[in-house]
């Protein structure tokens, strides 16, 4: 009856982000009343495999005893002062720990709390230090075209996915698009010959772009790009909101081509999965391009209310622990060779298009003729037929379309991986009846 009661109650006062509300109201939502371990677990009292990470977040599993004490600590101290004016250990200490894990070169951290919050800040950042340098004309981005980088206006700006982002063309500034899987297309070196004087820096996701659907980039893109911007004078912003702590198999993605980029951005998995917060790391020669006497104005002009919030930074802290604890990385490495095959086999059913993998990132495109290459019908829903079958094998997964993710949490086990391969496999095979596949 108390579900009924709240199902009722979310219709009528919620709205959902990506969510279609006219088939909202028609479906049974999934109500969540707790998690342990890789499992939620709905009020009815059945249990799900996070295979979506609660959105690319999570890293150890629900309610892990590390970082609830790490959280509960803190709390008993103090849940949250302004970083305007004041700073608290927390927040010095995890600075410190991703200075130390980032790439050479990045030297300052800028904290915010969501990821497209971090790129909005690396984008203003380099936009007022080339404002700063006396190069006044260095106003536009280029940007990769599919890419994602958050929902606020700047990094809309920046977006290249037409579903997300042509409604609102009008109120985006400027700049170039490249699409480094297309050939035919203007190249990243031809549009920064011509516009580099214009240019205040390069965005894009390294390696893999996610809300495109796990679209690989070609082997060797991202050096080309950096390799291309220092020869331009231009800078390199990273978006690794999604890539970060570990989902490509590396701590960060640039790693895996030894990219030193001016900007890196990171969020998601940055707590574990449990509070909101990000980060812009910056270089030492941005940094200093901005300070100056008070009277010259050259301060950044940016804050968000709940920066460093000290809950958040503790939790963060206590992740980074447990990364090195458990030698994590090296567990992630295992987990994909697991997977590998059980992806391959997955890549010859009839209705699978293609299969894209880096790290425990993976995207299953689906198709309606895969001999002609046609797709469903958007009208069809086929990626949310599969996510539903799917909680019929107890798995909650989040379609991108007709690309269904796989992206479980970093420290899944061998039988739990086992069972998200299995189950995933089945769910194609119910959804796309009557053809059965057995990988």
């Amino acid at each position: 009856m108390r579900k009924n009661r709240l199902a009722a109650w979310d219709k009528q006062f919620i709205w959902h982000p990506f969510t279609q509300h006219a088939e909202w109201e028609k479906r049974e939502p999934l109500l969540i009343k707790s998690g342990r371990g890789m499992w939620l677990h709905e009020s009815q009292g059945r249990r799900y495999l996070d295979g979506n990470s609660s959105l690319w977040v999570n890293v150890w599993g629900h309610n892990h005893g590390e970082l609830n004490r790490a959280l509960k600590k803190q709390i008993d101290r103090i849940a949250h002062s302004t970083f305007l004016g004041l700073t608290h250990e927390p927040a010095i200490q995890l600075a410190k720990r991703l200075i130390a894990l980032a790439p050479k070169g990045l030297t300052r951290v800028f904290y915010s709390d969501n990821g497209s919050t971090a790129v909005e800040v690396a984008l203003k950042m380099a936009y007022q230090y080339w404002q700063l340098q006396g190069k006044k004309k260095k106003t536009r981005f280029v940007s990769l075209k599919e890419g994602y980088h958050g929902d606020t206006l700047g990094s809309v700006s920046v977006g290249g996915i037409d579903l997300f982002h042509q409604r609102f063309r009008r109120l985006l500034f400027k700049g170039w698009t490249v699409d480094p899987f297309n050939p035919k297309a203007a190249s990243i070196d031809q549009i920064l010959r011509q516009h580099h004087a214009r240019t205040a820096a390069v965005v894009m996701e390294p390696l893999i772009q996610g809300a495109s659907g796990m679209r690989v980039m070609p082997r060797g893109y991202l050096k080309e790009v950096e390799t291309l911007c220092r020869r331009y004078g231009v800078l390199l912003i990273v978006d690794e909101v999604a890539t970060g702590f570990g989902r490509t198999g590396t701590m960060f993605a640039v790693e895996q081509e030894k990219v030193h980029p001016d900007f890196l951005c990171v969020a998601k998995s940055l707590t574990g999965g449990y509070l909101p917060l990000a980060a812009t790391l910056a270089t030492e020669q941005v940094y200093r391009a901005f300070l100056g006497r008070y009277d010259e104005f050259k301060t950044f002009f940016h804050g968000h209310t709940y920066t460093a919030n000290p809950l958040a930074c503790a939790v963060a802290v206590a992740n980074l622990d447990l990364y090195k604890k458990k030698n994590l990385l090296r567990h992630v490495q295992t987990r994909v060779v697991q997977w590998k095959d059980a992806l391959q086999a997955l890549a010859q059913h009839p209705h699978v298009r293609a299969v894209r993998s880096v790290g425990l990132m993976a995207g299953i495109e689906l198709v309606k003729d895969k001999n002609r290459d046609r797709p469903y019908p958007s009208a069809q829903r086929m990626g949310l037929r599969v996510c539903d079958a799917a909680l019929r094998h107890g798995l909650w997964l989040r379609p991108l379309g007709d690309v269904i993710v796989l992206m479980p949490p970093l420290a899944i086990t061998k039988d739990e991986l086992d069972f998200l391969l299995r189950g995933i496999a089945q769910s194609i095979n119910d959804a796309t009846h009557p053809y059965a596949f057995h990988p």
